[in-house]
């Protein structure tokens, strides 16, 4: 459970460092898309600061921020990548992608494939 809240902490601390200030200022002056960013990943760090409280009911938030990146770098960056043309801003975002490591190493994944594909889905009614 410390373990998970360690990754829920660093999740949550570097969005906080990294979006938060971008929120305060003057989030209505960005592009419509680096605003929704923006508020999509302010909103995460929120959870992943809920994360701390409920490590083991939260674990979706890290789920989804492992499921998004893997997503983007096989999709995006990788190709790009083999053909050696990824933009400044691919490489920053490759970069930040880096860090996933720490979210991939504190995701208890046997307690996760046993909840979520294991287990039995809700009856549809």
């Amino acid at each position: 459970m410390n373990v998970m809240r360690l990754g829920y902490a660093f999740m949550g601390m570097g969005l906080a460092i990294v979006k938060w200030p971008v929120l305060v200022q003057d989030v209505r002056s960005l592009p419509v898309m680096e605003g929704v960013v923006a508020c999509l990943l302010t909103a995460m760090s929120l959870l992943a600061f809920l994360g701390l409280r409920y490590p083991v009911r939260m674990l979706p938030i890290l789920l989804f921020e492992v499921t998004w990146k893997v997503i983007w770098l096989g999709t995006v960056a990788i190709p790009h990548l083999i053909a050696n043309d990824l933009s400044t801003e691919a490489r920053d975002v490759l970069f930040n992608c880096t860090f996933i490591v720490v979210i991939v190493a504190v995701i208890p994944w046997r307690y996760a494939w046993q909840r979520y594909v294991r287990t039995p889905g809700d009856p549809w009614r």
